[in-house]
């Protein structure tokens, strides 16, 4: 199946209408149903050592409700965190960055375009990013892994799967209710999604270990580890 990069819908809508509410809330069952809170975890604990990650910065963290999940099945293994949720819209609310204090991690919400990320926050030891990644196409891709690469020491991130079987599951969400806009972005994601070495391929070379590959029915998961 060939790369497609489209629009997506939620994309253009303001973050206060209603169907964009809907969508965001849709996200946090997509997320569950393709299990990849389990996988980031995962992903961050099989390399992890002690001590714990001391700052943890997530690109296109929407409403931070995926690094919270992430947070509250690492913890209180993984105590005393710092977050970046860093987004182009302002949608993390108040009772969100509670929640995380109430894990005892710190989560500070930065609104900025991605491409502006050096700018406006300090370096940090692990970036992540979930189903984001697609919305670029390879040259834009490689300028961010040049940015996260001489930022981050690790780098995870989960994205769909771009095969016929995520693709046919995507006109089912209906069943776990997710909106006709949901279903669309769904479908647009899959499409422009990542298939065997494409991720690895576009990030900088030396001194670098990288693992790609297929996870889970629907998703794909890159890593990126400083080793050099």
């Amino acid at each position: 199946m060939k790369r497609i990069i489209e629009p997506e819908l939620l994309d253009a809508l303001p973050p206060g209408d209603p169907r964009a509410v809907r969508s965001r809330r849709d996200l946090r069952r997509v997320n569950a149903w393709m299990r990849n809170h389990t996988i980031m975890v995962r992903a961050l604990q099989a390399g992890l050592n002690d001590p714990a990650p001391k700052q943890i910065t997530e690109l296109g963290a929407g409403d931070g409700h995926f690094l919270l999940r992430v947070a509250e099945k690492m913890t209180p293994r993984r105590p005393n965190v710092s977050v970046t949720l860093l987004d182009r819209q302002r949608i993390v609310l108040p009772a969100t960055i509670a929640s995380f204090a109430s894990l005892g991690w710190h989560a500070e919400a930065i609104v900025a375009d991605v491409f502006d990320w050096p700018q406006v926050s300090a370096a940090t030891e692990i970036v992540i990013a979930n189903l984001f990644l697609h919305h670029f196409d390879d040259t834009r891709l490689a300028d961010l892994f040049r940015m996260i690469a001489g930022r981050a020491r690790w780098f995870i991130a989960i994205e769909p799967q771009r095969a016929s079987w995520p693709l046919f599951c995507s006109r089912l969400l209906w069943a776990i209710g997710c909106s006709s806009l949901t279903r669309h972005d769904a479908a647009v994601s899959i499409r422009a999604g990542f298939l065997d070495n494409e991720l690895s391929v576009l990030w900088p070379a030396g001194g670098w270990q990288l693992t790609e590959q297929h996870t889970g029915l629907f998703s794909h998961l890159f890593i990126a580890r400083w080793t050099g």
